[in-house]
């Protein structure tokens, strides 16, 4: 049977906070089962911030969450490494109010969770089933779920710019097959470097570098290093999505199309499942027939019509 996972013991990290720009320390913890993932500023050490869609209370140029008064912003990166990872309870536990952006990528968490190694606890998995296509847009972007035996994600990046146009804009993988560490999670956050000052204006990217994003400049990317995947804007996008969309707070048996969404309709799309419960189902490892101990397994239910 599939059970549910959390860290084998805890894992400690130091970053920056690519909103902020102030340094922050992070320790990740293990929880108990049907305990789901849950934030804890030092500050209001008595508030845990669940990680779920209904308490997302900002998307500008980030994921950020509330409860009680409590928030923690730039979650999304971390959620999908947790996804990734296939790790269903966990506190998370921050010196400040934002998760440490590390590279800009989901790589970091990856790796920073298989240092310690995950545990399987005696609970079954559970997951959301999407049985009927769910859509939702903004002006020219659209979010779409659709029913599929396992998980797989597809995003088409749409801009016009020198740089951009010289690299795929659209990528799909299928993790039943592709794989989230090797495939998609060292995807970094990217911007127009014209575009810095703007966003720095409203409090927000200061501590953007070199170090934790592709910069793009009108005809180059100013990384030394370069790409790390020659589709990799799109890719970035795909990674968020995964992240906001695991605020659902189970893992999806579904199809994700996004078509120049972000986080405000990422949300948007959760929210919209929560909101339609004639369009998934919940369905439990109990009644799965399974392909491995880790991932997403191919949906069989055993004696259930």
């Amino acid at each position: 049977m599939l059970r549910q996972r959390t860290l084998r013991k805890p894992a400690h990290a130091i970053g920056i906070g690519v909103h902020s720009g102030k340094k922050v320390r992070m320790t990740l913890r293990p929880a108990e089962a049907n305990t789901g993932i849950r934030f804890v500023r030092a500050d209001c050490p008595d508030v845990a911030v669940a990680a779920l869609a209904q308490n997302v209370s900002s998307t500008l140029l980030s994921t950020s969450i509330s409860e009680e008064g409590s928030n923690v912003s730039t979650v999304e990166h971390l959620m999908s490494a947790l996804w990734g990872l296939a790790i269903d309870n966990a506190v998370i536990e921050l010196s400040g109010d934002e998760v440490p952006i590390m590279d800009g990528s989901a790589g970091p968490f990856v790796k920073l969770i298989e240092s310690v190694g995950s545990r399987a606890q005696s609970a079954p998995r559970k997951f959301i089933r999407i049985t009927r296509e769910l859509t939702v847009s903004q002006d020219d972007a659209v979010a779409t779920l659709s029913p599929y035996n396992g998980f797989k994600g597809a995003y088409t990046f749409v801009a016009d710019h020198p740089v951009y146009n010289r690299y795929p804009k659209r990528v799909e993988l299928d993790f039943t097959r592709d794989s989230f560490g090797d495939d998609l999670s060292q995807a970094r956050s990217f911007g127009l470097i014209d575009d810095l000052p703007r966003a720095q204006a409203i409090d927000r990217c200061l501590g953007s570098s070199l170090e934790n994003a592709v910069g793009i400049a009108d005809d180059c990317v100013l990384n030394k290093e370069g790409l790390r995947y020659v589709d990799e804007f799109a890719k970035h996008k795909l990674l968020d999505a995964i992240g906001d969309l695991y605020l659902l707070g189970l893992p999806m048996f579904a199809a994700f199309d996004g078509y120049m969404s972000g986080h405000s309709l990422n949300n948007e799309l959760a929210r919209a499942v929560l909101l339609q419960p004639d369009s998934w189902e919940l369905v439990s490892a109990d009644n799965l027939r399974v392909s491995d101990d880790h991932g997403l397994p191919s949906l069989r239910k055993v004696g259930v019509s």
